[in-house]
């Protein structure tokens, strides 16, 4: 059957046959909800870490059951966010950008919702953004400066506005890349320029609540993380970003530059998302740049910021980094490395999976690499334990989309699909 590039999503769930091809019904049923959802880019805390837990400790030769899989989502690298039973993901239909809303135990569409046009890129066109589900909404972020508040229950636009037309800015080189964050009542993004690189809006409405001060930088490919800043006192709320030119922080509250921490960005494209616990704030980029920690100490309303340590070798483009029992793990160059969080000292390093993203849930690093091999290893500064792995379909672009875990589930975006995997314990 020739695939509808511009129809309906179209719907696979798989059954091994006899022949070993795949029969078009279900073959194992989904695992039971266990309220571990994953809300929006990189999960519940921003930070790429699941609150999973019963995972299978290791997979089976081939990879662990698929449950259905999805196979025209159109173009783009973005995840899934998942929520109450439902995913959220972009793609494209026509040349548009889309957001759509699928059920959870099959992957059967909800709804479908165009934003506008598709970023058009020679690296792959279509959205890069996760969408962020917060209350009755979500907020979707396109490659070329769409925002806009979408409800669940029907797909309906609440509002929408250009972020890079209404602060005037023109886009970065590869397109806009970040997932909106949703702080109290506002969404954050990051338009970059002189009028306020960082913005926050009102979720209800739209307009604007504040622009960053002090800050004049282009955006970077990276999104915005909230975190409290501890100190003598009242902790000081801070949103955290990765502009074109330095890793930043701004009082939430307004949006006044707190700290801009230019060694670990290069010109070229700053991507991963800051990693922040405990007074320290990493950033790594590629590029021949590498990563560093900020030291970031609060006194009333008074930040001061000292570098604690840099290492040229952890140099991570856009698999992003976890961070799990004073250790970090992500793709550094090629391979995959345990580093410790305190003193940057790299613990292993090994091939893995090849470059590539993970997430962490249940103690275990979910795998994907950008040469559509899946892995599973122990997270443990003991050394690499690999526990499983197996092979994904080349679409005709990289595997550049994160891995999520929720409910039991492994997702997987391949470019124009999404494989769901059973990835509880037998």
């Amino acid at each position: 059957m020739r695939r509808q590039r511009n129809g309906p999503i179209r719907l696979r769930a798989a059954v091994p046959a006899a022949a070993g091809l795949l029969l078009l019904a279900l073959s194992v049923p989904p695992p039971p909800a266990t309220a571990d959802d994953w809300p929006q880019w990189r999960g519940p805390g921003r930070d790429g870490v699941s609150t999973e837990t019963g995972l299978a400790d290791r997979w089976p030769a081939g990879g662990p059951p698929l449950l259905w899989r999805v196979d025209d989502l159109g173009e783009g690298y973005g995840t899934v966010a998942a929520v109450d039973g439902s995913l959220y993901v972009q793609g494209t239909r026509g040349g548009r950008s889309f957001v759509f809303a699928l059920d959870a135990s099959d992957g059967s569409v909800r709804w479908e919702r165009e934003l506008g046009s598709r970023l058009r890129d020679g690296r792959g066109n279509g959205p890069r953004g996760t969408p962020t589900v917060a209350g009755d909404s979500l907020y979707a972020l396109t490659g070329v400066g769409d925002l806009a508040r979408i409800r669940l229950s029907d797909g309906n636009v609440a509002w929408q506005r250009n972020i890079l037309r209404d602060f005037g800015q023109r886009n970065i080189s590869w397109g806009i890349s970040e997932s909106p964050l949703i702080e109290g009542e506002w969404v954050i993004v990051m338009p970059g320029g002189d009028d306020g690189a960082i913005a926050a809006l009102d979720r209800e409405t739209g307009a604007t609540v504040w622009t960053s001060t002090g800050l004049t930088d282009r955006a970077g490919y990276s999104s915005l993380i909230a975190v409290d800043l501890e100190g003598g006192g009242e902790p000081l709320r801070a949103i955290v970003g990765f502009t074109a030119r330095a890793g930043v922080g701004v009082r939430a509250s307004d949006g006044e530059l707190l700290w801009h921490y230019r060694e670990p960005a290069n010109r070229t494209a700053n991507a991963a998302t800051p990693i922040y616990s405990d007074g320290l704030v990493f950033y790594t980029s590629d590029y021949g740049t590498g990563g560093g920690a900020l030291r970031v100490r609060v006194a009333g309303d008074n930040v001061s910021t000292g570098q604690a340590w840099f290492e040229s070798r952890l140099r991570n483009h856009h698999g992003g980094v976890v961070l799990y029992e004073g250790h970090l793990y992500g793709f550094f160059g090629s391979a995959l490395a345990c580093v410790d969080f305190e003193t940057g000292e790299t613990v292993w390093r090994d091939r893995s999976v090849g470059k590539g993203s993970l997430t962490l849930a249940d103690g275990k690093l979910f795998l994907l690499g950008e040469r559509h091999l899946a892995g599973l290893a122990e997270a443990t500064p003991d050394g690499y334990v690999e526990r499983g792995r197996f092979n994904l379909d080349n679409r005709g672009r990289p595997s550049w989309a994160h891995p999520v875990v929720s409910n039991g589930v492994l997702y997987i975006r391949n470019w124009d699909e999404l494989l769901a995997y059973d990835a509880s314990s037998p």
